[in-house]
């Protein structure tokens, strides 16, 4: 079963963001970053070490999309709305994407609830993954 876009802002914001229910549109700021790639034979390396950001990432639920405000601007277009996972340890959003090249992606907002409720914004390729460590912007 998947959450039409209206259905997944209520669970987001009730459940994952602080954010007053009457908004579409919800923004983070990011503190750090980190990539994990695979090598030449397919497999996972490490994930870097974390690097300080000021990426702003906006999702905008009034038109289906998210934007990673980094030095070049990424655009997604969320395909589809996944249900939200929960676990002992986190909750996990999954939306299935489009870049603006038109490459498949799954964006995964996650809240780390052993982790003081950290929330980390994933976005994973099949070759490459992004985590951002993120935070409500006011």
């Amino acid at each position: 079963m998947k959450f039409s876009p209206l259905l997944f802002l209520y669970f987001f914001l009730n459940f994952v963001s602080p954010v007053s229910v009457s908004a579409q549109v919800y923004k983070f700021k990011a503190s750090s970053y980190s990539i994990l790639e695979k090598d030449t034979k397919g497999k996972w390396g490490k994930w870097s070490d974390f690097k300080e950001s000021t990426v702003v990432i906006t999702l905008d639920g009034n038109k289906n999309r998210v934007i990673v405000a980094s030095q070049e601007i990424q655009l997604f277009k969320i395909l589809a709305y996944g249900q939200k996972i929960e676990t002992e340890f986190d909750e996990t959003i999954t939306l299935d994407c489009e870049d603006n090249g038109g490459g498949a992606c799954t964006i995964q907002i996650v809240t780390r609830k052993n982790q003081g409720n950290r929330k980390q914004f994933y976005i994973n390729y099949a070759d490459v993954k992004f985590v951002y460590n993120i935070y409500v912007a006011n």
